[in-house]
């Protein structure tokens, strides 16, 4: 059974490392972006099952490119993953398939993640 492939775009260097260890470690594949720019080069040049997304970030912000990702990619999951909890109210962030708030434990990510993924 191949891997399933992850996504993961956030502008803190120290969040998207914590979360490629985690979810290597649950038996995922990971690819990292710093930016929302580099997040859609990325998706251009592959394939991937699941994209785990930061919202604030400098240039193009994670609303912006979840747009254009469900534009481009619509059968392509996205759980967005911010610091901010009062983005949920935020229109643009509903075509989200989740939405989780950071937090040291990421046990509701991981379950985000399993359930988005159908595992």
């Amino acid at each position: 059974m191949t891997k399933k492939k992850i996504l993961i775009v956030d502008d803190e260097e120290g969040i998207r490392l914590l979360f490629k260890e985690e979810l290597e470690e649950d038996g995922y594949s990971t690819v990292l972006a710093s930016t929302g720019e580099e997040a859609l080069e990325q998706l251009t040049g592959g394939s991937f099952d699941l994209v785990l997304l930061d919202i604030k970030m400098p240039g193009m912000d994670g609303v912006e490119v979840l747009r254009r990702v469900k534009e481009q990619w619509k059968a392509l999951p996205v759980i967005l993953c911010t610091a901010y909890p009062h983005y949920k109210q935020d229109f643009g962030t509903w075509a989200s398939d989740a939405y989780v708030v950071k937090s040291s434990d990421l046990k509701e990510l991981k379950e985000k993640v399993r359930e988005v993924l159908g595992k």
